[in-house]
């Protein structure tokens, strides 16, 4: 009887031999995957670590600005941050109690963070210049990244924090000093004058850009309507609509009458020619309706009493015109096109700019009329206080 199994092969053998070419197909496959990652990430981009001196930056900017005896003097310091000293320094706090992100904190290596003057400072550079983030890093040792994160959470906060203190409707103490303001310049019963500004948008989408894009300009625009008095103060703000629409489409859309139409309004008492007037007014142009809140001037006067009328009404109602002016000679970011793709971001930063003004001019008064571009050709006119 034979034996069962073959005796001249040998098992070790047969499977040693089975091992190796495993083994080769199997290097051979990691070779061809190693060879195809090493590839593919040498072409990728990789992320680049830079050790920025946070704290030394800190250090320069207190040196700078913020010591006992500071390098630049105060009026370096307003042109600079667009406002006074002191004003800063209360925005740094309040925003510091708002959020915790506008504290001193340490990342996972135990090392301090940016601190809350160089978040700030980042964020009013950019509304003051209008500059890219990028511009920041030189000197502050911000990222680009950190700087936009910077600008939307200032924007944000400055409007929770502020918003109603410095953008809202005036109060009867307000109104009666309106009202004394307006006899004085010969409109009694006025309580401002109404105007809106177009701010183009650069990186509007493409299946917005029909909506946002008006004939009069031919490229994006989002429109700001506001009511301002004679010291710059904008007392309504409303941003947002899009540029194709004209000042009626915006008055249609803005809460401007809303406290008006619910009965919460204060009521003011005028007299004009002996009789007697219980609601106020807001000087308008030529496209404004003809309601009683409207005061415009008159087309093409013939009469003397109509061309005076006519010159003291267009003179007055230039208040608007110049708050515009000088919100966008504050914070050129606001005169440049606006660069972010969200309309929610750009919505906070307008409001932003006109709270930030609105404490300007109530910190600096007759001052925050003056230029503080260093470029402008000072004027020769004066302006001469009312009289009554």
């Amino acid at each position: 009887m034979s034996d069962q199994f073959d005796d001249s092969v040998d098992p070790l053998e047969e499977f040693s031999a089975e091992q190796q070419a495993l083994d080769s197909l199997a290097s051979r496959i990691f070779t061809k995957i190693k060879a195809k990652m090493v590839g593919s990430s040498s072409r990728r981009r990789t992320r680049k670590y830079i050790n920025r001196d946070r704290e030394g930056a800190h250090q320069r900017l207190v040196a700078d600005y913020f010591a006992e005896e500071p390098l630049y003097s105060d009026a370096m310091f307003r042109r600079r941050f667009r406002m006074r000293r002191h004003v800063f320094l209360r925005i740094v706090d309040a925003l510091g109690s708002w959020s915790p992100y506008f504290t001193q904190r340490v990342d996972c290596t135990n090392r301090p963070g940016l601190s809350p003057l160089q978040k700030c400072t980042a964020a009013i550079r950019m509304l003051a210049y209008g500059t890219v983030a990028d511009m920041l890093d030189e000197y502050l040792k911000v990222a680009e990244s950190t700087a936009l994160e910077c600008l939307e959470k200032s924007v944000q906060g400055v409007v929770e924090v502020f918003g109603s203190k410095y953008l809202r409707r005036p109060t009867a103490e307000d109104m009666e000093r309106l009202l004394q303001v307006g006899e004085s310049r010969g409109f009694p019963g006025m309580l401002g004058s109404i105007d809106c500004m177009h701010w183009r948008w650069e990186n509007c989408p493409t299946a917005w850009k029909g909506q946002y894009t008006t004939s009069r300009y031919g490229f994006p625009t989002m429109i700001l309507e506001a009511v301002a008095s004679h010291d710059l103060h904008i007392w309504h703000a409303f941003f947002g609509v899009a540029g194709s629409n004209n000042d009626i489409n915006v008055l249609n859309q803005s809460p401007l009458f809303l406290e008006a139409i619910k009965g919460e309004a204060p009521r003011v008492q005028y007299s004009v020619n002996g009789r007697q007037y219980n609601t106020g007014y807001y000087l308008a142009d030529g496209i404004y309706p003809e309601w009683a809140a409207f005061v415009k001037s008159i087309n093409s006067p013939q009469l003397d009493k109509h061309k005076v009328y006519a010159a003291e009404q267009e003179g007055a109602r230039k208040d608007v015109e110049r708050a515009f002016g000088v919100l966008q000679a504050r914070f050129n970011i606001v005169r440049r096109p606006a660069r972010s793709w969200s309309i929610r971001i750009i919505g906070l930063i307008m409001k932003a700019c006109v709270i930030l003004h609105n404490m300007i001019v109530e910190d600096e008064g007759e001052m925050a009329k003056e230029s503080i571009d260093l470029n402008a050709i000072p004027g020769e006119s004066i302006v001469l206080p009312p009289e009554v």
